[in-house]
Order: C-alpha cells, then structure tokens, then sequence
C-alpha cells in the first residue's frame, strides 16, 4: 500500500481526528488548528500561539485542544469561543503534547518529561488525567514520553505509547478514572518508536514511527500486521472516511521548530485499509 497526499504546506502537524465528515489536525509549528475534508479542501479553525498538539471532544460537542507550551487545555464551543478547560502546569515538568478525550469526557494526557530539544537525557514523567469538569491529577508515573493514546473499545483499558520506552503500554481505568494493572501491550520492532496511535475495529493499533518513516498496525503482543512507507517521518494515524477505512498519516521531514516552519513541507497522506475504525 503507497499513500497519497491529500493536504500539504504545513510546518509540524499533530492530534488528527476523524469527526463530523472531516479531519481536524494541529500544526504544531505553524500554531493553529485546521480542519480538512476528503477534497483536499482546509481552513484555519483557530490559532494556538503556544503551540497545539492533541485534539478531542467532549460529550456536549465542545473540543479541547492542547496548547503545549503554557500547559493549557483549552476549550472551543461550537460557536467558536476559546477559554481555559484546565491549567495542568503544576503537575508536569515539561511541555504537555498529545491527548485522548474519552466518550465520558475525561482527557488522558502527555508530556515531554525533559528538554528534548535543549538535549536533555531522557527522564520519566507522568500521565495526567482532566475530567469534564476540568479538575485534573496525575494517574501513572515513571512513563518514557507518553505520547500518543486511545482506549479500546470497552472503554476499561488505556493503551499509551511510550516514544522513549519504545512500547505500548496498557492501564485497566477504573470506575473513578484511576489506573490499575500497568503492563505491555506491545513492544516495537527494532528500530521503531511510536509516536500518534489510533484504533481500529478488530482491536489493532496503527501506529505512527518517524524513525522507521512507517506507520504499522500491530495487535496485542507485538505482532506487526500490516506496514505503510511513508518514505519520511511518520508523525501520527487517524482513521476516517466515510466508511471509516482511509488512514490518515502525517508526515514530515523534520520535527524542529526552525526547519519546520521554513521548509513548510508537513503533508496529510491517506491510504486505503481493510479494518474500519473502531
């Protein structure tokens, strides 16, 4: 399977998700928002001047957005009015990055754990969960990069992807929201690390690799089951469409602010695949 390009020109993108007919993504380093169609058609929905990353619904149909660099979640109505849902600065070190809204409205989140750019060595860090309300706590430590996450779909397991770990690891969720029962769903293949996941209806994970310039499909246990070239950085997996069957990478040739944003060359790719999501 070769995936085509649907949408390029952007410097960094993040956080896509399939909702209402469309893809809505972050460009991390071009600080805004965007919602794109299967036509190949994109508007700015918003700007995020610290840097958006994950993206996510709650159940009265407002989204939430991750703004990175102030660790900030922020809040946007359908009509378009942005205030703060939750300020998580006090229990991350670092800067925060992707999200998973679960359909009770609780948003499981990331962060960068260390100065990845200033070239820190790679510490742990932990995973923060928001509740609809915006109350927010730490729910697991010691994780490498928590990155990108889902839950199945029985909604009792958290699946998150530990860049720096090199794994899918799995939490049982509680009927409070706490995590239990920590342990590894996946290992990745050599080479690979997983950054933006996403889940399909048989209960695979596609899962983005920028080191390996793939996105992979694996099950329970670590089986690889289907592999995409991507040819570059793969960032991160969405699946959508209007039989939920198209995969949506995103690609990139460099993960810096500085190059991102002068070579403006992050691209949408898509692909057909055989299991819908979930």
């Amino acid at each position: 399977m070769t995936p085509e390009i649907l949408a390029d020109g952007f410097a960094f993108l993040e956080g896509p998700r399939w909702r209402d007919g469309a893809l809505w993504m972050s460009d991390m380093h071009g600080d805004a928002v965007y919602r794109l169609t299967l036509d190949g058609h994109y508007e700015k929905i918003l700007d995020v001047p610290n840097q958006p990353s994950g993206l996510g619904w709650l159940p009265n149909g407002n989204m939430l957005i991750v703004s990175m660099l102030d660790k900030k979640i922020l809040r946007r109505t359908p009509e378009g009015v942005v205030t703060e849902h939750a300020d998580i600065s006090a229990l991350v070190p670092e800067r925060i990055n992707e999200m998973h809204v679960d359909p009770e409205g609780r948003a499981w989140i990331g962060n960068f754990g260390f100065g990845l750019d200033e070239g820190e060595p790679p510490q742990s860090t932990v995973l923060v969960r928001v509740d609809p309300n915006g109350d927010a706590c730490v729910v697991a430590e010691e994780l490498f990069f928590p990155n990108g996450t889902t839950t199945l779909a029985d909604q009792t397991t958290l699946i998150v992807a530990e860049t720096f770990g090199r794994k899918l690891t799995a939490f049982d969720i509680g009927t409070s929201g706490e995590l239990t029962g920590r342990r590894v769903w996946a290992e990745m293949p050599e080479r690979a690390v997983p950054d933006g996941i996403c889940l399909d209806a048989e209960g695979g994970i596609w899962v983005a690799s920028p080191t390996t310039g793939e996105a992979l499909r694996i099950v329970e246990g670590g089986e690889v089951t289907a592999r995409i070239d991507t040819g570059r950085m793969a960032i991160a997996t969405a699946l959508g469409g209007d039989d939920g069957k198209t995969l949506f990478i995103m690609t990139s040739e460099a993960t810096a602010r500085a190059p991102c944003r002068e070579a403006m060359s992050a691209s949408v790719e898509y692909v057909k695949v055989d299991v819908p999501a979930a």
